[in-house]
Order: structure tokens, then C-alpha cells, then sequence
């Protein structure tokens, strides 16, 4: 078993590790932030380029993190009314015999499903801060509610979206949009327990999460802590720093979000209509390009109906919203069917732009160390969330 209090395990910000000043990676950074860069500019123009880069990320904050962060005031403020009148206790005690075979997690994790599928990836950090929340977590199944709650982010406007989907044929999206959601929950357990197995080699799986010494962990799960008052008096200062805890993860995710997202929306949408303007959201195409060359493997896993289906569950990357937003056209268009919305579902709502916040979500857990297994993790379950959307939609179309 690893031994949890050896600083090689984990970086220490009071030890920071130390490299000469001009190594070898000083000039692959440079030769590949040049090379990005500089094909973008060639096709953008360098002035629209930064343009599109700034208005973007404006664009970005604007609409999306504001957005998240008015949603996760008050997923907050629910949270902390369900952990303060003792919903998440009922919960573990409910499933917890159902959620730690699955998902090899604590069932009052399972509220991290609702507050997630309700809003968006980030909702799960403002339970993440409630100790009625932590002290069910062995320290090795903390981190892995990144992974687990980014499994049913936007899991409500994604179903609801793809179902309102108008078929120029009439088909009925109802049953594929199911399918999708059961590949979603079968690539979560698929990217949940691949992190799980890697922060048990890094912490063990005896250490529980909120340490020895908190009051919190002095009682046994059939008791829980509450605030001084009345219930009047606990409702409005639960509600209250709930939503205070959803502020914070709002401000917490804006790095993430404009940085990352940014850099994947360039890379994967094109020009304006009217050619390169400066605009938010144009791009050089550049992912869609290589999803085209791969078509060969991913359409039989998949089931695609086109070529230009593997631009939804590339854009999901770094937007599950701005995926979904091309659903629609390409349905007009007879590019997307039935099976294509179930793995659209499947990969927009597992996937649901975890590369714009796997990274802020992990810092806000603390485990920036851990940032690239998630990241792996969950790249992984969403493509088996798509292979099994793929192939239990074709399985109930032949019974059905």
C-alpha cells in the first residue's frame, strides 16, 4: 500500500520542483505554440485571429461562465438544503449497496448525479465543499467526482434539446435519445472507475478524505452535524452559503473555461459565412479535418451516418452546448439519424466540454496533480459511451 505522507507522492507548493533555466522543453513548447499559432494566423490573418481569440473568450464569459455560475448559485443553494435537512444522508444510506459496485463510490455521491444533470460539470464542486458531503469520501474517491459528475453535466438541456429536434421524416428521437443517456452512464463508470484505480495507488484505500481530528468523522453515518438555530434560522444560512459556494466555483472555472475552450473552439470551427471578420467562434476547421482522416475507424465504431457527424462529439470537447447547436442542420440536411442522436447524446453528455473544465475543476478540488489522469480518464469513457450508444441502438432497433 502507498505510503500516503511521502512528498513524492504528491508535488508540494512549499517544494517546488526545480529545472535549469533553458532545457529541451523550452524549444518543443516554442516549436509547437509557433506552430499552432502560425497556422491559424495564415488562415485567419494574424490581426482577425487575435480579433476572434479576444472576442471569443468575451464571448465565452459572457454567455457561458456567467451563465454556469448563475446555475450554480442556486444548484448551491439546493445542495446545501439537501445536506443541511438530511437528503444526502438518506441517499448514502439508501444506495450505497447500488453505487459502490457500480461506480466503487459513496451513495451520497449520487446527489452529485442530480445537482450535475440539472446544470453543468462545475455543479458537483458546490457539494464538494458541504463536509456532510465529504465525510462519506475515502480520500481516493474524492478526486474522482471530476469524472464522475462531468458524466451527466448538461445531462437535462441535452435530453431535452435532442429530443425537440424536428426530423424532416417525422423519426422519433425519443428512444435514441435514451440510448444515449444509458452510453453516457455506461462510459461514467468506464471513466470513473479508470481514475479511481489511479488515485488508489496515490492515496490507498483506507484514508478517509476529511481528516481524523474533525469533529465531522467523530460520528457514525447513522448521525449528522447541523447548524445552531431554528429551521428557519438553518434553511436561510444553508441556502445562503450554498450559494456562495456556487460564486466561488464560478470564479473558479473562468481560466479553464477562456483559455482552453477558446483554443478548442479555433481549432474547430471555420470561417463566418462572409470569410474571416474577426469575429467570435470562427476557425481553421482543423479538428473536424482530422476527424475526417480517422473516418475509416470511428464510423464503424461509431455508426455515423456521415462524415461530418464526428464534428459534434469533437466540438463536445469543449462545449457540449455548442455541439448540440449543430444537431439540428445536420438533421435538415439528412447528414444525422436516429442512431446518430443517440451517440451525439452519448458523447456530448459524458464528454460535455470536459477539456474546459476538467482543468479548473481539479484545481478547485485541489488535485492539480491528478489533472492528466482525469483528462485520460474521461477521454476514454466518452468514446465508450459512443461505441455503446452505437450498438445498443442498433440491438433495439432489431428487437424493437
Amino acid at each position: 500500500m502507498p505510503d500516503n505522507n511521502k512528498d513524492t507522492e504528491i508535488p508540494s507548493k512549499n517544494k517546488p520542483n526545480i529545472k535549469k533555466a533553458i532545457s529541451l522543453e523550452t524549444f518543443i513548447f516554442l516549436g509547437i505554440f509557433i506552430a499552432i499559432f502560425g497556422i491559424m494566423a495564415s488562415k485567419m490573418g494574424f490581426v482577425n485571429m487575435i480579433n476572434t481569440m479576444m472576442n471569443t473568450a468575451y464571448s465565452l464569459l459572457i454567455e457561458t461562465v456567467f451563465y454556469i455560475m448563475a446555475i450554480a448559485v442556486i444548484a448551491g443553494a439546493i445542495s446545501g438544503l439537501l445536506s443541511e435537512f438530511g437528503f444526502i444522508a438518506m441517499m448514502n444510506k439508501i444506495l450505497s449497496p447500488l453505487m459502490k459496485p457500480i461506480y466503487d463510490m459513496p451513495g451520497a455521491a449520487i446527489v452529485g448525479i442530480f445537482a450535475t444533470y440539472l446544470s453543468d460539470n462545475p455543479a458537483i464542486l458546490t457539494l464538494a465543499n458541504d463536509k456532510n458531503f465529504q465525510r462519506y469520501f475515502k480520500k481516493y474517491q474524492f478526486p474522482a467526482i471530476t469524472n464522475f459528475g462531468t458524466t451527466f453535466g448538461m445531462g437535462l438541456i441535452i435530453t431535452a434539446f435532442m429530443i425537440g429536434i424536428s426530423s424532416p421524416d417525422g423519426e422519433s428521437f425519443i428512444l435514441a435519445v435514451i440510448v444515449g443517456n444509458m452510453g453516457s452512464i455506461i462510459g461514467g463508470i468506464v471513466s470513473t472507475r479508470l481514475m479511481l484505480r489511479h488515485t488508489a495507488r496515490v492515496y490507498g484505500k483506507t484514508q478517509m478524505y476529511i481528516a481524523s481530528g474533525d469533529n465531522v468523522t467523530n460520528l457514525d453515518f447513522n448521525h449528522r452535524t447541523i447548524r445552531s438555530g431554528g429551521i428557519g434560522t438553518r434553511f436561510i444560512d444553508s441556502m445562503l452559503t450554498g450559494a456562495k459556494s456556487g460564486v466561488d466555483m464560478g470564479l473558479s472555472i473562468i481560466p479553464g473555461v477562456l483559455t482552453i475552450c477558446t483554443l478548442v473552439m479555433m481549432l474547430t470551427n471555420g470561417p463566418s459565412p462572409g470569410g474571416y471578420t474577426g469575429a467570435a467562434y470562427e476557425g481553421i476547421s482543423l479538428l473536424p479535418l482530422i476527424g475526417k482522416k480517422l473516418e475509416p475507424i470511428l464510423v464503424p465504431l461509431f455508426g455515423f451516418s456521415s462524415p461530418e457527424a464526428i464534428s459534434v462529439p469533437l466540438t463536445s470537447l469543449g462545449a457540449a452546448g455548442a455541439a448540440i447547436g449543430l444537431v439540428p442542420k445536420m438533421v435538415e440536411r439528412g447528414l444525422a439519424h436516429a442512431n446518430d442522436i443517440a451517440v451525439f447524446t452519448a458523447m456530448s453528455m459524458c464528454w460535455s466540454g470536459y477539456l474546459s473544465t476538467h482543468v479548473a475543476m481539479m484545481d478547485s478540488l485541489n488535485c492539480s496533480h491528478l489533472t492528466g489522469k482525469a483528462i485520460l480518464s474521461h477521454a476514454i469513457g466518452g468514446l465508450v459511451a459512443g461505441v455503446s450508444a452505437n450498438w445498443i441502438f442498433k440491438l433495439l432497433s432489431i428487437v424493437v
